[in-house]
């Protein structure tokens, strides 16, 4: 049952028995009205008087859309209301919006001393507002929360928007299509999927291709986000070289990710871990991720989230997933995860109540928000952060093999150099670049783009500048080759490795189980 159809059931009931104050909280006024006109228009309800209250239009038969009286000030309908449950019995009262019901004013004791009066005589107040109402108001009745539309309703919201344009544009979507449209746009109001909707029937027709483009659409809903930064992407940031298992793997679940899951108990993919040696791709990554799959990228800065006050920081934190949650489809890039889960032992219990948050979202959320999480200090993680089942998979990072170094040579070289290198020039860099993370080779053949365009072209460098240059830099596993290590070893036994071979062969000596991915045909 979607949560109108729920609100629905509700309603009815509490109209039924009664209740002197119906508090209903949704920032769908529309919707909401909807709903109450449903339950007014009831053959059963049909004696009973219904009345609305809003500030453009004043008191109005809810049914007829009638004007009541000519005062449109809030005293003037509560004067009303109060006159109408005095005389009568039966009477519903509908206020959409009324100003200062939040605290303790002398409007929320007004209508309380309303809703007591309604009491007496069988009537009705029914509170539309998008804001929490005054405590002591609130216990006099019962509360109704309308969610944002399931996806089941936004499809029917699809429906009618195709028919009302079929035979006016062409329209080029059939039924999955227009399934996989409504989970895109989960997260956004009835009024939103239509605006999306008349903007792609805009342009003259309605494409296959738009499906995904109303995800990207949707995100430009949402401008500014707490707790989020989005990410906007350049042409660099599209190519990974090397991590082939990783990318292999990738592809699979992009294509889980725009698949219809109604009438499956299969959930969208939740993320990967990408932990491993710094500087070898695991924040390209993402962004390489959010470009192929052609949705758009936020950033959880989990710095930012930590604040002073008592419960700040989780308030922050379970903001900022549920906008994840709104903004969705999406991918959900939150780098150097440690350092936002460190603290375990904080007699505050902050990171421990953090890291709750974040596992229970990740068991429970069915929102197509992707997390592509980075760790570079494994040892700070929470071991119940890499049980299977939380990420979809957890990859090791390592230093680059041979064969993937060529590719990342070629890669950068194409970037800053605008040509691939000669064969036997690629040869003598794939072999002085032992040792070096992705990071150390685009850094390398950067400096040689630098002086090549400061010395009017890549021909008028000296023949050995490029080779020089390798040989001069000094990768980080030379500079700390013990911390290195360390994080190689704790890979080789716990983690998948997302290049084509770096795993393959373990460092002589070393023992135990290590975990393989089998890629089927």
């Amino acid at each position: 049952m979607s949560n109108y159809e729920d609100c629905l059931k509700h309603l009815d009931s509490y109209i039924s028995a009664r209740v002197p104050v119906i508090g209903m909280r949704t920032i769908e006024q529309e919707r909401a009205l909807r709903l109450l006109r449903e339950a007014a228009t009831q053959p059963r309800r049909s004696s009973l008087p219904f009345w609305i209250y809003t500030r453009a239009t004043g008191l109005r038969d809810l049914r007829t859309n009638t004007t009541v009286i000519d005062d449109r000030s809030l005293t003037g309908a509560m004067d009303f209301a109060a006159a109408q449950f005095t005389s009568r019995a039966n009477a519903t009262v509908v206020f959409v919006d009324p100003a200062d019901l939040e605290t303790d004013t002398p409007v929320a004791r007004h209508m309380s001393e309303l809703a007591r009066l309604a009491g007496n005589n069988m009537g009705s107040i029914v509170v539309i507002t998008d804001s929490p109402i005054w405590s002591g108001l609130q216990r006099l009745g019962m509360s109704l929360h309308l969610d944002l539309p399931h996806p089941e309703e936004t499809y029917e919201t699809l429906r009618a928007f195709l028919s009302d344009h079929e035979g006016i544009i062409p329209i080029r979507w059939d039924e999955s299509d227009t399934r996989r449209a409504a989970e895109f746009l989960r997260g956004v109001t009835e009024a939103e999927a239509v605006n999306l909707m008349a903007t792609v029937a805009a342009k003259g027709a309605i494409e296959q291709e738009d499906v995904l483009g109303l995800a990207q659409a949707k995100d430009r809903i949402f401008s500014d986000l707490t707790g989020l930064e989005r990410v906007q992407l350049k042409d660099e940031d599209y190519t990974v070289g090397g991590l082939t298992s990783l990318r292999e793997w990738l592809q699979r679940k992009h294509r889980l990710m725009h698949e219809d899951l109604r009438d499956t108990k299969l959930r969208p993919p939740r993320g990967v871990l990408l932990v491993g040696v710094p500087g070898c791709g695991k924040s390209l990554s993402a962004k390489a991720i959010a470009h192929e799959w052609q949705l758009p990228l936020y950033r959880l800065d989990m710095g930012s989230i930590h604040g002073k006050y008592l419960g700040e920081s989780e308030g922050r934190f379970r903001e900022a997933l549920g906008m994840a949650d709104r903004v969705a489809p999406c991918i959900l890039w939150i780098d150097e995860i440690e350092k936002g889960l460190a603290g375990r032992d904080d007699g505050s219990g902050v990171p421990q109540r953090i890291i709750g948050q974040f596992l229970f979202w990740l068991q429970e959320s069915d929102s197509r928000a992707f997390v592509v999480a980075t760790a570079n200090d494994v040892r700070s993680l929470p071991p119940e952060l890499l049980r299977k089942g939380r990420f979809d998979e957890l990859f090791f990072v390592d230093l680059p093999d041979s064969q993937d170094r060529r590719e990342i040579i070629e890669l950068y070289h194409g970037l800053y150099l605008k040509r691939r290198p000669e064969p036997e020039q690629l040869d003598r860099l794939v072999d002085l670049s032992e040792g070096f993370a992705g990071s150390d080779i685009a850094a390398a053949l950067h400096d040689v783009g630098a002086e090549a365009h400061l010395s009017g072209g890549v021909e008028n460098l000296k023949p050995s500048f490029i080779v020089d240059t390798f040989a001069n830099t000094v990768p980080l596993s030379r500079v700390n080759p013990e911390q290195i290590e360390e994080i190689r070893a704790w890979g080789r036994e716990r983690a998948v490795p997302a290049g084509r071979s770096a795993m393959a062969a373990a460092t002589p000596g070393s023992a135990g189980p290590r975990r393989i991915v089998f890629m089927e045909d």
